[in-house]
C-alpha cells in the first residue's frame, strides 16, 4: 500500500476541488453572510501566505479568540496546512488562565474578533511571546492604537496564496486546545494531522453522526471548545453546507438559524437546547435530522421533550478535549429497535456505544480492577484510540491522568450494559457516598430535571454527622412557577431511592456555568461550604 499521510491539506484540496459552490453562513449583527467553500478556499491559501508575511515560524502557534464564523474556518485550515498549530482561545477562562495558556502554549499571534478583544488586549504585557494581534471586525468593540495590531482583511489583500501543502508527516501537531481548567491550570491538548483526519471520518460514519455531503450543520458547540466537536473539519471533508452563529448564541437567533436555513444536524450542550426547545414550537422544523447534543449528561426529560414537539430525539454523545472528543454515541442497536418506548428513552439517555476507534473499559478506582458490563457494576470510564490523547502538552500532571498502560483515565463513573450502552453516573470527584452506599448526583439531578417546574439542577455533596455525605438540590425554576422542597421530594420519593432524596432543596437564581457550559459543581461546593446536616 502506499504510504499516503493523513493530513488537513488532503481534507483541504478535496474540499476545494469538489464542493466550490457548497455554502457557508455566518450569522451577524447586520443579517446573515453567505460565502461558498471556493471563495472560502481562496482566501484560506491567502491567510496561509499571511502567516508567512508575519513571520510566523514553521511550527509556531496561531492563537485564536473568535466566535463561530467563516473567517474562523479559514484559520482552522490555513494554520495547520501552513504548517503551523491552530490554538483556539476560550474567553470565558479566567482572565490569569486565559494568559497562562498564551505563554504555555508559545502563541506567537493572535487572531481575536473585535468583539473580543476587550477580553485580551488589557492583559497583552503578560504575553510576552506575542508579536502581532490579528482584528477580525465583526462590527463591535475598541481597537487599540499600537503597531502590534493588524486587521485582518488588510492582512489578506497584502497576502500572497500559499500552496499549503507543508505537511509530509502527518503525525506533526495540527492543533491544540486546553481544558476547562476546573482543577489548576488549563491542560493542553494536541491534535496530530493524523488524529483529526481519522476523527473527522469517524464523524462521517452512520453509526456516529453521519456527517454527510447532503448535510446543513450548525455547530453550536463553540469552535474553541474542543474544536466544535470536529464538525468543522468534517463538514469540510464530506463536504456539507454549513451554518454558523456568530456570538449570538441566544434561543430565537440559534431557533431562526435553525428553521431558515433548513439545518439537518446542529450541536451544543444540552443548556443551549433547553433553551431552544420553547423556540421551536409551531415552525418548520422538518429538515431537522439530528440535534447531537453532549459536554454533560442530557436529562432524559429534555430528550423526550424533543421527541415529542420536533419528532426527533437528542443523540446524545460523549467525550472530552482528550478524545478529539467524539468518543461514544447513543444510536439505538437494531436488534433492541423494537423495545418499549420506555426503554428506547432510557437507551437514547445513555452515552452510547463506543465509536469504531475509540476502546473502552471500566475500571475500579479503589481496585484498579477491570468492571464487568453488567449494567449494575460502575468504574471510571478509560479509553484508548487513534483520537485520544497520550499526554498533556508539557505539563507533569500526565501522570495522573493515564494508566499504566497509556489508556486515558476519564475520571467519568459509568456502567455500561451487556450490549454495550455507557451510563454516566458521575464524576469521580463529583459523586455521593452517604452511609457506605453511592449516589449518583447526574442521575438525581436528572430526575429532578424532570419536574415540570424545573429550569436546571445540580446536586452536591454536603458534609454528614452521621451519613459521611448527603445529597443537596440546587433548584432552578421555570419562569412562572412555584414549587416547594417538600413538593420536590414528594415528587421524587416516587421515582428514586429513598435514602437518594435530597435533605436540602435550596432555590437559587442560576447555576454556576464552567467555561464550556457545563455546571459548575465546584462554585456552588465553594458556595455553600458553611453548610454541614446532622
Amino acid at each position: 500500500m502506499q504510504e499516503a499521510p493523513l493530513t488537513l491539506a488532503g481534507v483541504f484540496r478535496r474540499a476545494e476541488r469538489l464542493w466550490p459552490t457548497k455554502r457557508i453562513v455566518t450569522a451577524g449583527r447586520s443579517g446573515p453572510t453567505r460565502t461558498d467553500f471556493g471563495s472560502w478556499a481562496e482566501r484560506t491559501r491567502r491567510l496561509g501566505g499571511a502567516l508567512d508575511r508575519l513571520g510566523v515560524s514553521d511550527d509556531g502557534r496561531v492563537g485564536t479568540l473568535a466566535w463561530n464564523t467563516a473567517r474562523h474556518l479559514e484559520l482552522y485550515f490555513a494554520a495547520p496546512c501552513s504548517g503551523r498549530v491552530l490554538h483556539t482561545l476560550n474567553p470565558r477562562l479566567f482572565t490569569d488562565q486565559l494568559v497562562y495558556v498564551v505563554n504555555h502554549a508559545d502563541d506567537e499571534v493572535v487572531f481575536a474578533d473585535r468583539s473580543l478583544l476587550g477580553v485580551f488586549w488589557p492583559h497583552v504585557e503578560r504575553m510576552p511571546r506575542v508579536r502581532h494581534v490579528v482584528v477580525i471586525d465583526d462590527g463591535v468593540g475598541e481597537v487599540p492604537d499600537d503597531p502590534r495590531v493588524v486587521d485582518y482583511e488588510d492582512l489578506l489583500r497584502s497576502a500572497p496564496s500559499s500552496a499549503l501543502d507543508q505537511v509530509r508527516d502527518e503525525r506533526r501537531a495540527a492543533s491544540m486546545c486546553y481544558t476547562s481548567g476546573t482543577t489548576g491550570n488549563p491542560k493542553g491538548v494536541v491534535y496530530s494531522h493524523r488524529s483529526v483526519v481519522l476523527h473527522s471520518i469517524g464523524a462521517m460514519l452512520a453509526d456516529t453522526l453521519a456527517v454527510s455531503e447532503a448535510d446543513v450543520v450548525l455547530p453550536v458547540v463553540p469552535m474553541f471548545h474542543a474544536n466544535a466537536w470536529g464538525l468543522c473539519q468534517a463538514a469540510v471533508m464530506a463536504g456539507s453546507d454549513l451554518v454558523f452563529p456568530g456570538a449570538d448564541l441566544s434561543p430565537a437567533a440559534l431557533a431562526g438559524l435553525l428553521v431558515d436555513e433548513r439545518v439537518t444536524l446542529a450541536a451544543g450542550v444540552p443548556t443551549i437546547w433547553m433553551g431552544v426547545l420553547e423556540q421551536l414550537r409551531g415552525r418548520d422544523t422538518s429538515a431537522l435530522t439530528r440535534i447531537v447534543c453532549g459536554g454533560s449528561a442530557v436529562p432524559r426529560s429534555l430528550s423526550e421533550a424533543y421527541r415529542q414537539q420536533v419528532g426527533l430525539p437528542i443523540l446524545q454523545a460523549w467525550g472530552m478535549t482528550e478524545t478529539s472528543p467524539l468518543a461514544s454515541v447513543a444510536r439505538v442497536r437494531s436488534e433492541l429497535a423494537g423495545r418499549s418506548e420506555e426503554e428506547l428513552a432510557d437507551i437514547r439517555a445513555s452515552q452510547g456505544l463506543a465509536v469504531p476507534g475509540v476502546e473502552l473499559r471500566i475500571v475500579d478506582p479503589a481496585t484498579g480492577a477491570e468492571a464487568p458490563w453488567d449494567g449494575k457494576s460502575s468504574g471510571e470510564i478509560q479509553v484508548t484510540g487513534p483520537w485520544v490523547a497520550a499526554a498533556y502538552y508539557d505539563d507533569p500532571r500526565s501522570s495522573e491522568s493515564f494508566a499504566p498502560d497509556g489508556w486515558l483515565r476519564t475520571g467519568d463513573v459509568a456502567t455500561v450494559s451487556p450490549e454495550g450502552y455507557i451510563h454516566l453516573v458521575d464524576r469521580t470527584k463529583d459523586v455521593i457516598k452517604s452511609g457506605g452506599e453511592w449516589i449518583s448526583s447526574v442521575d438525581l439531578e436528572n430526575e429532578i430535571m424532570g419536574h415540570p417546574a424545573v429550569a436546571e439542577a445540580a446536586v452536591v455533596a454536603v458534609p454528614s454527622d452521621k451519613w459521611m455525605e448527603r445529597p443537596v438540590a440546587c433548584v432552578v425554576l421555570r419562569p412562572g412557577a412555584s414549587l416547594t422542597g417538600e413538593e420536590l421530594v414528594a415528587w421524587l420519593s416516587e421515582r428514586v431511592a429513598k435514602w437518594w432524596l435530597p435533605d436540602e432543596v435550596l432555590f437559587i437564581d442560576e447555576v454556576p456555568k464552567t467555561s464550556v457550559g457545563k455546571f459548575s459543581k465546584k462554585d456552588l461546593r465553594s458556595r455553600f461550604a458553611d453548610l454541614r446536616l446532622p
